[in-house]
């Protein structure tokens, strides 16, 4: 039986042309990038041109992008910063954020007093940027972050719009970009943030590999030391074949952004139809089927049915390998705090995520609305 992946918002598949890049720096680059012999000198030379390639793309400064283990650093990276090199007195954040953030705000408040709070969302998921004028409009200097797309629903936040809304006070502005990084376009020289990140093996690149953007304008300090690598804000040696792998899937991405949106789109768009057309009373959380959400991810609602507890796991066997939430949670088996925050959480129906990439085909999603038919078939009284 051929596995049928559809997880691809927890981690994409490596891209060959990524590996291809990847392999010669495995076989014959070892220096040391922090040794000032030739042979160190040449895997500096490596991270230094994949910071440069990477800068070009998103329109910034190289000094700005500091490469990191992934997007959870990246944003525990930023948060800290915020507080103990900016001064930040208050994070304002989301019930609905990645547990990377929810984690980093609850830590900052227990280390140093930090006040953390929530902005209201509306029911389809979409920031109260009211509500968050009227947080900003008093108190201490602030920190919002907000995630760019939440990884579960799709939903998409308005940069602009709260950007423009931190601006007007002073506030900073931090964004995980994960989800959508590669996947939509980024020109930093006139988006006004002062923190996004990013994760290689969300489109096609190697695990345990990222960067934070920090707007020139933030002075921050490394949260981890030792060595002073990445100009004193990463201390450890660069991790050099991953930053090859990071700089080459982002440039294979972007190359291809166009082609690669027109198709996922319309496998989207094939498996909303084929789960409306077999399964009578489906919905989409987030109305994560829109146009306008996110359109690598699709999370699903299904009617009540006694397979919805193990729907999952029935899913699994039929060789669908799909979600029920994040699965950036060691284990991942818990039920999703994003639905449960939001008010989409209902025990009596299973809510799964399908996600999907420029290597999936129509006659994958075909496949996998076979299974889901055979898991969610019809009881009759």
């Amino acid at each position: 039986m051929k596995s049928i992946y559809l997880d691809n918002a927890a981690t994409t598949k490596l891209a060959p042309e990524v590996a291809e890049a990847m392999i010669p720096v495995l076989r014959e680059v070892f220096g040391n990038p922090s040794s000032s012999h030739s042979v160190g000198r040449k895997a500096k030379a490596l991270i230094e041109t994949s910071r440069r390639d990477i800068s070009k793309i998103l329109g910034c400064e190289p000094r700005s992008i500091t490469f990191t283990s992934g997007g959870t650093e990246a944003d525990n990276l930023a948060l800290r910063s915020a507080v103990v090199d900016l001064d930040c007195k208050r994070i304002v954040t989301s019930p609905a954020e990645h547990s990377a953030v929810i984690a980093s705000s609850e830590k900052m408040a227990n280390l140093f007093g930090v006040e953390v709070v929530h902005v209201k969302h509306f029911k389809d998921g979409t920031i109260d940027c009211d509500n968050l004028r009227e947080i900003l409009s008093t108190g201490p200097k602030t920190l919002v972050s907000l995630m760019h797309a939440n990884n579960e629903i799709g939903v998409i936040q308005p940069l602009d719009k709260i950007s423009e809304a931190c601006k007007q006070v002073g506030a900073l502005f931090h964004s995980d970009t994960v989800q959508t990084m590669a996947h939509y376009s980024f020109k930093l020289d006139s988006l006004d943030i002062d923190f996004l990140t990013c994760s290689a093996h969300k489109f096609h690149g190697p695990k345990g590999t990222g960067f934070l953007y920090t707007h020139p304008s933030n002075n921050i300090k490394s949260q981890i030391v030792g060595g002073g690598q990445e100009r004193g804000l990463r201390s450890g040696t660069e991790n050099l074949h991953g930053i090859v792998g990071l700089s080459a899937a982002i440039k294979l991405a972007y190359t291809n952004i166009d082609a690669h949106s027109k198709h996922v789109r319309a496998i989207k768009k094939h498996m909303v139809q084929g789960l409306r057309a077999r399964v009578k009373g489906v919905e989409f959380n987030g109305d994560s089927d829109l146009e306008s959400r996110l359109y690598t991810v699709l999370n699903v609602k299904f009617p009540p049915h006694p397979n919805g507890g193990m729907a999952l796991f029935l899913l699994d066997l039929e060789g669908v390998a799909c979600s029920g939430g994040s699965a950036c949670s060691s284990g991942a088996t818990k039920g999703s705090h994003v639905l449960e925050s939001l008010g989409y959480h209902d025990p009596g129906r299973a809510s799964l995520r399908f996600s999907f990439s420029c290597y999936t085909t129509f006659k994958e999603i075909d496949a996998a609305l076979e299974a889901v038919s055979r898991v969610f078939y019809t009881v009759t009284e």
